[in-house]
């Protein structure tokens, strides 16, 4: 842990491998901060699940690209995740996937499922949001399992931007991923 002139910790990925592994805890570092988070509720691994094989099965029928749920994208010493699903193209995981099988840049379209707690969803919709326009991500969903609907975010002037909040009865599509077009209530089904 290195220790700025302010006096907060902050944390590398270096740190969070020498803590001890736990298979029910996930490490995410954020410009520095540690979070850490326990094994999500069932309604939103379910919710992975479907937005993963919604993603999955359009790959897999255009060859463009791979979706993945729950990788780890390390970007920077002290930013370094674990998103709920991406997706990346064929051309970006050919330059990005390093040899311990992390992404070491942004893929293009990054999925993030609401976690219960206040805590949980200002990371998605505040931390991860701007690391994510940092980064370079070209689109953001958040999923709310519990409401249920997907905030979509797209990039437009170098960050990325609220364009949608979609509600079961409507469909998604995105510019990344020609052809897509998913029925909301398939994420929550």
């Amino acid at each position: 842990m290195s220790q700025a002139a302010t006096g907060q910790v902050r944390w590398t990925i270096a740190d969070v491998d020498l803590l001890a592994a736990d298979e029910w805890k996930h490490y995410e570092i954020i410009d520095g901060e540690l979070f850490v988070t326990r094994a999500p509720h069932w309604g939103h691994q379910d919710t992975i699940g479907n937005v993963y094989a919604e993603l999955r099965t359009w790959s897999q029928s255009t060859g463009r690209g791979r979706a993945v749920p729950t990788p780890g994208i390390i970007f920077t010493e002290t930013d370094s995740v674990i998103p709920d699903v991406v997706w990346i193209s064929t051309e970006r995981l050919t330059v990005l996937l390093d040899e311990a099988g992390h992404l070491t840049g942004a893929p293009e379209l990054v999925v993030e499922v609401l976690s219960l707690g206040t805590t949980n969803e200002r990371r998605d919709k505040e931390a991860k949001l701007k690391l994510y326009s940092i980064q370079g991500v070209q689109e953001y969903w958040i999923v709310n399992w519990q409401l249920p609907q997907v905030e979509v975010y797209r990039r437009e002037n170098a960050q990325l931007v609220r364009v949608a909040t979609l509600l079961v009865g409507d469909e998604i599509t995105s510019p990344l991923l020609p052809d897509f077009c998913c029925p909301i209530e398939r994420f929550f089904a």
